[in-house]
């Protein structure tokens, strides 16, 4: 898909022509399908978090800035955040209830749940390599889409990305 077929569309899309949202939808929703599927792996869940996606990118087609990214990568990573929104809303534990779910305080240390420990460990990381891998894996950019919007080296922004990440297992592990 390239930018200028898209980009005209999520213009009218802003301006709330639905042909306009239509054919983007029928343009683009095969690909972001695929990375919500890649993140929920299920089906039902998988597009309903498809459709919160593009309910999303209908309201704030405006805020799209061409200077950030393709209209494919902001709308990626609108889905993406979709998918994990969805994945924690699934998991999301009710409040404690009975007596039984309660664990006396010294028989274990609190756990830091896990997006928490990202968090930790990712500003354990070097800024450079923090912001790199944010682009790639928050915002669905490529690599190359990473070193121009950080203006650096596709090499260097792997290297980044590529050290970042064995830092992040290591803390992780």
């Amino acid at each position: 898909m390239e930018q200028e077929e898209l980009f005209p569309l999520l213009c009218r899309t802003a301006q709330g022509e639905q042909a306009a949202f239509a054919e983007l939808y029928e343009r683009t929703s095969a690909q972001l399908f695929a990375v919500v599927l890649k993140v929920i792996r299920h089906n039902a869940l998988a597009e309903e978090a498809l459709q919160e996606a593009y309910i999303q990118i209908w309201h704030h087609a405006s805020g799209y800035h061409r200077g950030r990214g393709t209209v494919l990568t902001w709308m990626v990573s609108i889905a993406r955040y979709r998918a994990l929104d969805a994945i924690r809303h699934r998991n999301a534990r009710p409040e404690v209830n009975t007596e039984q779910d309660l664990h006396p305080v010294d028989e274990q240390p609190p756990v830091i749940p896990a997006h928490d420990r990202l968090k930790e460990c990712l500003y354990e990381i070097e800024q450079d390599q923090r912001q790199a891998i944010h682009l790639a894996y928050f915002h669905g950019m490529s690599h190359r889409e990473v070193g121009v919007h950080l203006q650096s080296p596709l090499g260097t922004v792997k290297s980044w990305i590529r050290r970042g990440l064995e830092q992040l297992h290591r803390c992780l592990s």
